[in-house]
């Protein structure tokens, strides 16, 4: 379902413009400077997730990624209202990150409640799939992390097999994430899905996993970036 437009969109993105990255590029390779590390999350939604760990954690970086500019706002917003200062956002597509970020420049990935692209068809949609992946080992520094949660199971299973492939460590699997003994420890933020999920008793699926070594899947990161170079020129000639 296609989200409402919001009222007051422009005024509201534009108030909130302090928070609000749209030329993502101009900063790449400095998006650390005074701060320890530089933390993503991809389809940060309403922004509850981003805005709890950036207002725990200062010395931090947090940047949202999200392609929907009426549910981007409503993030921005609490970020402002927050006073926060460690977080930004940038509309758009994540599929041109390594236009925003230099390779090794991330620290961590977060994936929460991705679109399952249920349909196969659609698989190469998944944010865990051959379509993304290569970017994140290229983007992420060695030995970097990707922080996933989800409530779909199959989208999961196959998440862990695409790690696999491009030999993560899989450092933290688990099905039902509230119910592990560990859970407490995590420091656990919860997003707007994971409250209405684990409200209702859906068990909450969790990966954490450590990148390769990239030169382990040059090729493969190599192919990536050409096909999004390819996208970029078909864009240009054609239009969206």
């Amino acid at each position: 379902m296609r989200p409402r437009n919001k009222k007051n969109l422009n005024k509201r993105l534009l108030a909130c413009g302090g928070v609000i990255e749209r030329d993502p590029a101009s900063r790449r390779g400095r998006w650390a400077e005074g701060r320890e590390a530089v933390r993503v999350e991809i389809g940060c939604g309403k922004g509850d997730f981003i805005t709890g760990l950036a207002a725990r954690d200062p010395r931090i970086l947090y940047v949202g990624i999200e392609c929907v500019e009426s549910v981007l706002v409503i993030a921005a917003e609490k970020a402002v209202n927050a006073g926060l200062s460690n977080v930004v956002f940038v509309p758009g597509n994540a599929l041109y990150m390594a236009e925003f970020f230099d390779p090794g420049e991330i620290d961590e990935i977060y994936l929460n409640f991705s679109d399952p692209w249920p349909k196969e068809r659609n698989q190469k949609n998944r944010l865990t799939g051959d379509t993304f992946m290569p970017l994140y080992v290229h983007l992420l520094k060695d030995g970097g992390l990707i922080c996933q949660k989800t409530d779909n199971r199959p989208l999961f299973d196959f998440s862990v097999e695409t790690y696999k492939s491009y030999g993560c460590g899989l450092e933290t699997i688990s099905y039902d994430l509230h119910h592990e003994s560990y859970y407490g420890g995590l420091g656990n933020i919860l997003t707007e899905y994971e409250k209405k999920f684990s409200e209702a008793g859906t068990p909450i699926c969790y990966a954490k996993v450590r990148m390769p070594d990239r030169d382990s899947v040059r090729d493969r990161i190599d192919a990536c970036l050409e096909a999004v170079r390819k996208r970029r020129e078909f864009e240009a000639r054609f239009g969206h």
